[in-house]
């Protein structure tokens, strides 16, 4: 028996791997944070499989299902959002499936910040604008962040940033990014990356916040800041430059 953790990919059905949705076909029980999971990946769940929304359910609750299902050798799909990696609380459940001797797998998934930048059709790194990306997000009322991890910190590289879980502070965000990328640096918000009602805000660090006000998002959006966004000035990457000789091009000179 093993408790398979997947994830699910962003929002759209279709944004998971061949390996998750394998997995999920042969689970006989599977666990889906259904606030985030798309209810059409529970179509790839066998016939008569146990299919349990965790959102109600405390760490505890859930660890139980994985020790019921352990106690009748079954293996669980444990659906999360996006990707696993990051802001996934599954650091917390493996050190219990580690105490309690449950073995487990961790299948990646398609991340939001990947599917934000597809919506946006933009690359996030480009050449000579910005070749680090910070996945980063603000304090709420769910965890504090680290006294040295500050938005203007991370600002302060001319990187990319794309901040999770932070719509609702996005005055402040702004605030705080103005004084290192400029008022009129561009921004965007991607609300609901891939689903069906996904919806995406343009602006500037100086307006960003009004029009959020527009029309209130409460969750589920990235905030996209950086000079990549709207770029058409950059020059061509050395990859595929002529000139540039390289291991696998296999051309003389």
């Amino acid at each position: 028996m093993t408790v398979h953790f997947i994830g699910a990919g962003p929002g759209a059905a279709d944004l998971i791997t061949v390996r998750g949705r394998d997995i999920i076909s042969r689970a006989p029980v599977c666990l889906y944070a259904g606030s985030l999971v798309p209810k059409a990946l529970l179509d790839h769940c066998p016939p008569g499989a146990r299919i349990v929304d965790t959102a109600p359910m405390s760490l505890d609750e859930i660890v139980a299902e994985c020790q019921r299902a352990t106690d009748s050798d079954q293996d669980v799909a444990r659906l999360h959002s996006g990707d696993l990696s990051i802001w996934s609380a599954l650091g917390e459940q493996l050190r219990r499936l580690d105490a309690a001797g449950i073995p487990y797998t961790i299948t990646p998934g398609v991340p939001a910040f990947a599917a934000a930048a597809a919506a946006l059709g933009q690359e996030l790194t480009l050449p000579e604008v910005a070749q680090t990306v910070v996945l980063t997000r603000t304090s709420g009322r769910a965890s504090a962040m680290p006294s040295g991890e500050r938005l203007e910190a991370y600002a302060a590289t001319g990187a990319t940033l794309v901040v999770h879980l932070s719509i609702h502070a996005i005055d402040k965000v702004a605030a705080d990014l103005v004084p290192h990328y400029g008022a009129d640096c561009a921004v965007a918000v991607v609300y609901r990356a891939s689903w069906p009602d996904e919806r995406i805000i343009r602006a500037t660090l100086s307006t960003i916040a009004a029009e959020i006000e527009k029309t209130p998002i409460e969750r589920t959006a990235l905030i996209v800041v950086g000079k990549v966004l709207g770029a058409a000035t950059f020059r061509d990457s050395a990859l595929y430059d002529a000139a540039y000789q390289r291991r696998f091009r296999g051309r003389g000179t």
